[in-house]
């Protein structure tokens, strides 16, 4: 039995917290943080303890491994405490505010032989799954386009630059990079962006990337917190045919010539779970890390890339 202390209880937060509480066995909720004073009633409704200082928590005897599900401000902070208590550690995404502090996390970790997890939950999406299957079956892949594009958001810390580092970069197309490297198997080279600022006030709320892949790929990544719709569009183009896929609305279509060949929808499955009880095999020794430091800390260089070009006025910038 593992006992895990969670970091963080809001939106997100919560669902980590729902489903070690309840749906996983093998785990229980050992401890909670939250800065807001609703921690306390969240604890008293998973039958957990509420703890006022999350440094408590990790060193606390009865807590095994940690969730971090907050600001990515706080980041370095709790991977330094867990390095040193020793506890595994599971840091929702993006890994950190920029690439230095992400490399410093995972260096820190790493040195101290404490496993890295990084919660890049997309990657569970069963129509991600089903584009990576699907892909090589349309010969060699020349380009692409994809976005992400969600209602705007309603945290402030969203469009406060040192807490959250970036706006739809950092906080949506983080996502999307990651998922892109599973789906393709290729990193990205070099990027061209241009955003705007439509409803914030700091930090870009609409993005459009240009983006070469390793192979020569190229392609767009459009990302958005500006418009009352949600959608996240995948759409590769290959020699031999085009796959396109809806990670929102949960279909895949197999397009040759002028004819939809395949489609096919997929049931919605929560993603926050699939990732954590692969977490707890790992943590068991039964089975790899499902998304390791470095792979965490590549998607934060490429998202860095697209902000450096945003803001030396969309030049190419390679990705580190």
């Amino acid at each position: 039995m593992k006992n895990i202390a969670i970091l963080g209880t809001g939106r997100h937060g919560s669902r980590y917290a729902g489903h070690i509480a309840r749906d996983i066995k093998g785990m229980t909720l050992a401890g909670i943080w939250r800065r807001s004073t609703e921690g306390r009633a969240q604890a008293q409704r998973w039958s957990t303890t509420f703890c006022p200082d999350w440094r408590e928590l990790i060193v606390s005897s009865g807590v095994d491994a940690v969730v971090g599900v907050v600001p990515p401000v706080l980041n370095p902070a709790i991977a330094a405490a867990c390095a040193c208590a020793g506890k595994p550690l599971l840091l929702e995404k993006p890994l950190a505010r920029n690439v230095g502090e992400a490399r410093a996390i995972v260096t820190s970790l790493a040195t101290a032989g404490v496993p890295l997890t990084v919660g890049q939950t997309l990657r569970y999406n069963p129509v991600i799954g089903e584009l990576r299957r699907q892909l090589p079956e349309m010969g060699r892949l020349y380009g692409f386009a994809v976005n992400q594009r969600l209602e705007p958001s309603t945290l402030d810390w969203h469009d406060d630059r040192d807490t959250a580092g970036a706006g739809v970069l950092f906080h949506t197309a983080v996502h999307v990079f990651d998922a892109m490297r599973l789906i393709t198997g290729l990193k990205v080279r070099r990027v061209m962006a241009q955003g705007r600022l439509v409803h914030a006030a700091a930090l870009e709320d609409q993005v459009l990337v240009i983006a070469e892949l390793e192979n020569g790929v190229i392609g767009t990544v459009d990302v958005s917190k500006v418009g009352r719709a949600r959608t996240g569009r995948y759409e590769f183009v290959g020699a031999d045919g085009q796959l396109h896929g809806e990670q929102i609305h949960a279909f895949t279509e197999v397009i040759r010539g002028n004819v939809v060949q395949s489609r096919r929808e997929f049931a919605p499955i929560p993603t926050v779970l699939q990732l954590l009880r692969d977490w707890l095999k790992f943590l068991e020794g039964d089975g790899d890390n499902p998304v390791t430091g470095e792979e965490g800390l590549y998607a934060v260089q490429v998202c860095e890339a697209c902000l450096v070009s945003l803001q030396e006025g969309g030049r190419w910038v390679k990705v580190q």
